[in-house]
């Protein structure tokens, strides 16, 4: 090539920097896709879920799968597990279960044999030895079931600080008045995932404000839930979802969606 028809310095250093402004365009829309794309496979694994317990209540006569895994938090000194050997998920601690088979003793377990449905491929936390060791695999599970769906209260008469009354629960589907509004799994934050059951204060009482268990950020500062009715959704949180310790209060700006989590849960005024 002869010297007239070469690039010149300034030349190679405009393309590059056209091609640095393209990748800096795309890039964002490329990160965004592949967040879409794993949201939507947290939304389908959710509506497996959902499928098994419905199936579940085919066979067992209108009986909700039993919800009976629950740990009792201290705050900031720690926690202490109130655990059935018989629920959906016999697991008192997701973030150390090394092997599924708190997920393949579960009751919904035979429906769809499946492990890749417990798990949202957009949670990329690892399992932890007791003493809190970060280990390379990922976890097996990332969603809980709802307190009001079979959450079993006479777990928690041994628990000081509850009266025998305990909290507000649904054990078979026909009660339910509103399928479309009352949530049955959803996407729990990584950093408050214990048991196998999202419990959250009912409105009024003493507790309210707290955070027992909080939904997942990782969606676009939003979490994926799953319905009595069968349908799935995405919802957007109004502020981050960020953990200090379990039994938190809720912070400034939040009460938005701690109260949208509340109403889609069973409260003490529902029939």
């Amino acid at each position: 090539m002869t010297a007239d028809k070469a690039f010149t310095l300034i030349e190679l250093l405009v393309v590059i920097a056209i091609i640095g402004i393209l990748a800096a365009m795309l890039l964002p829309a490329l990160a965004r896709a592949k967040n879409n794309g794993r949201s939507a496979m947290c939304l389908n694994n959710l509506k497996q879920l959902e499928i098994c317990w419905h199936m579940y209540l085919e066979d067992n006569s209108d009986r909700l799968a039993p919800n009976n895994s629950i740990t009792q938090i201290n705050g900031p000194a720690g926690f202490s597990p109130e655990l059935s050997s018989v629920s959906w998920v016999p697991d008192s601690d997701a973030r150390t279960q090394v092997n599924p088979t708190n997920i393949v003793n579960g009751a919904l377990y035979p429906y769809n044999k499946s492990l890749g449905i417990y798990h949202c491929p957009s949670d990329l936390s690892t399992l932890e030895t007791p003493g809190g060791q970060k280990l390379p695999q990922l976890r097996w599970r990332s969603y809980n079931m709802s307190q009001s769906v079979n959450g079993d209260p006479s777990m928690l008469t041994t628990i000081p600080f509850w009266d025998i009354n305990g909290w507000p629960t649904w054990d078979k589907l026909v009660p339910i008045k509103s399928p479309t509004t009352k949530f049955v799994f959803i996407d729990e934050h990584e950093d408050t995932i214990l048991d196998a059951e999202f419990g959250n204060p009912p409105a009024g009482s003493w507790e309210d404000g707290e955070w027992w268990d909080m939904p997942a950020n990782r969606h676009g500062q939003g979490a994926n839930l799953s319905f009595v009715d069968g349908h799935v959704e995405h919802w957007k949180w109004q502020v981050p979802k960020v953990f200090e310790y379990l039994g938190q209060p809720v912070a400034p700006g939040e009460w938005g969606d701690y109260s949208r989590v509340q109403a889609a849960m069973k409260q003490f005024s529902d029939d």
